[in-house]
C-alpha cells in the first residue's frame, strides 16, 4: 500500500481512538503549574506507542524525541497540556450530535490529541526525516503560566532548533505568524484607611486605585507602522466593609502589542503613570507577574519558508486560503530568540476560555491530514 493510502487508512481507523483520547485527557485536570497527572498520562501513552524515550522534564514538559542525535539540529512540534481553568476536579464533559462540550476541550486538548495520534504514525512507520524531531506536550502556556514550558524547551534546545511549530487553534485555516507580546502586573495600593465616619477625609486605597485606573484608560497607545497595541484592567479588589476606608486594594493590569518597540513604549508609559498617581500619603506597589515577548530578529527567508509550508498544507487539506494572524502563543518564545515559528490549528471549535467550550469532532480527521501534510516537508522521501 502506498504511503499516502496507508496514512489515509490510518486516519480513518484511528478516529474513534482519537476521540477517546480526548475524553481521557479532558478527565484529567491540568491547571497551569499543576499538569503532573496529564503529563504522566501523555508520557506513558508515548512510551506505549513507539516513543520509548519519552520523558517529563523539570518544567513538566513531556518530550518525545524522534531521530534526535546528541548534537544534531531539531525541529519542535508542540501542543500544551494545561488549561486556563483553575479546577482541580474533573470538569463536566458531554457529547451531542458530534460535538464535545468541556472547558479546555479545544484549547488545547484536541490539538494535543491530534499531535499524539500523528506522532504514533510517524514513529511506528519510522518515517525518514532530514532532522531530529521533538514531539512535546508542554506545560504552562495559559495565563500566568507565562509560557514556562516553552521557555524551558528553547533554553535547552535553542541553539539546535531549526524551527518550531505549536498546535493551538480553533480552526484549520488560521496560521499565527505575528507574536503578540504582553506585560502583566499586580498593582497594590496601601493607605492608612480608617472609619468611614470618624476618619472621613482620609485617603482610601480604593480611591487611589480608581484614580490610577482612570489615568491608565486615558493612555494613547503608541503606533509603529501597522502595529496593534491594547491595554486592560482585568480585576480589581480590596477594602474591608462598607463602613471602612480601605487600607489596601489591588488590580491586575496588562498591555499587549505585536510590535516590540510599542511594548517598550507602553512599559515607560505605565511606569510614568504609576509614579504620577502615587499619593504622598500612600503607596503603589507594582509586581510584574507575566511577560511574553514579541518576535526578535528572525531570518526572514527561513521564516517565510516555514509560513509557506504551513500555508501549503492548509490549502491542500481544506481547499481554502490560509489566514495569517497575530496571537499570543508558545511561538512567542522561539520567535523572540530568532527561531522561525508558527502556530497551526488542527481542530475546529469555539468559545475557548469559557465553560461552554466546544469541539466539532468531524474536524479531527482533517486536522490529522493537515498536520501530516505539513510534516511531509521534514521527510526525506
Amino acid at each position: 500500500m502506498a504511503l499516502r493510502e496507508d496514512l489515509e487508512q490510518y486516519i480513518r481507523d484511528s478516529q474513534e481512538e482519537l476521540k477517546q483520547l480526548i475524553r481521557d485527557l479532558c478527565a484529567i485536570p491540568a491547571p497551569s503549574h499543576h499538569e503532573e497527572n496529564r503529563a504522566a498520562f501523555c508520557r506513558d501513552w508515548f512510551v506505549r506507542n513507539g516513543g520509548e524515550n519519552a520523558v517529563i522534564d523539570e518544567a513538566l514538559n513531556v518530550i518525545c524525541p524522534y531521530h534526535v542525535t546528541e548534537e544534531g539540529d531539531v525541529v519542535v512540534i508542540m501542543a500544551h497540556t494545561d488549561t486556563v481553568f483553575p479546577d482541580t476536579e474533573p470538569m463536566p464533559f458531554r457529547e451531542q450530535d458530534g460535538v464535545m462540550y468541556c472547558p479546555g476541550v479545544t484549547d488545547d486538548t484536541a490539538n494535543l490529541a491530534v499531535l499524539m495520534i500523528c506522532a504514533r504514525y510517524i514513529m511506528q512507520r519510522n518515517l525518514p526525516t532530514a532532522t531530529g524531531v521533538l514531539f512535546v506536550a508542554n506545560s504552562c502556556e495559559e495565563g500566568l503560566g507565562n509560557l514556562k514550558g516553552c521557555r524551558a524547551i528553547v533554553e535547552r534546545y535553542g541553539r539546535r532548533m531549526r524551527e518550531f511549530v505549536t498546535l493551538d487553534g480553533t480552526d484549520l485555516v488560521s496560521i499565527v505568524t505575528r507574536a503578540v507580546g504582553s506585560h502583566r502586573y499586580r498593582v497594590r495600593a496601601l493607605t492608612d484607611g480608617g472609619h468611614s465616619f470618624r476618619d472621613f477625609g482620609k485617603r482610601s486605597a480604593i480611591q487611589v486605585l480608581a484614580a490610577l485606573v482612570d489615568q491608565l484608560y486615558r493612555v494613547e497607545v503608541p503606533v509603529e507602522g501597522d502595529s496593534h497595541t491594547t491595554y486592560n484592567v482585568g480585576l480589581i479588589s480590596g477594602g474591608t466593609s462598607v463602613n471602612t476606608i480601605a487600607q489596601s486594594g489591588e488590580l491586575l493590569y496588562e498591555y499587549r502589542s505585536d510590535d516590540r518597540r510599542c511594548l517598550e513604549q507602553m512599559s515607560a508609559i505605565f511606569a510614568e503613570t504609576v509614579a504620577r498617581c502615587t499619593p504622598p500619603d500612600g503607596k503603589l506597589q507594582v509586581e510584574l507577574i507575566g511577560e511574553r515577548p514579541c518576535a526578535g530578529d528572525v531570518d526572514q527567508r527561513a521564516w517565510m519558508d516555514l509560513m509557506e509550508r504551513g500555508a501549503a498544507a492548509v490549502r491542500t487539506v481544506t481547499g481554502r486560503e490560509p489566514v495569517f494572524t497575530a496571537g499570543s502563543t508558545d511561538s512567542n518564545i522561539p520567535l523572540s530568540a530568532g527561531i522561525p515559528a508558527i502556530c497551526l490549528g488542527v481542530c475546529v471549535g469555539g468559545k475557548c476560555h469559557t465553560r461552554e467550550e466546544w469541539l466539532d469532532t468531524a474536524s479531527l480527521a482533517d486536522g490529522c491530514r493537515l498536520l501530516m501534510e505539513f510534516f511531509r516537508s521534514y521527510c526525506t522521501k
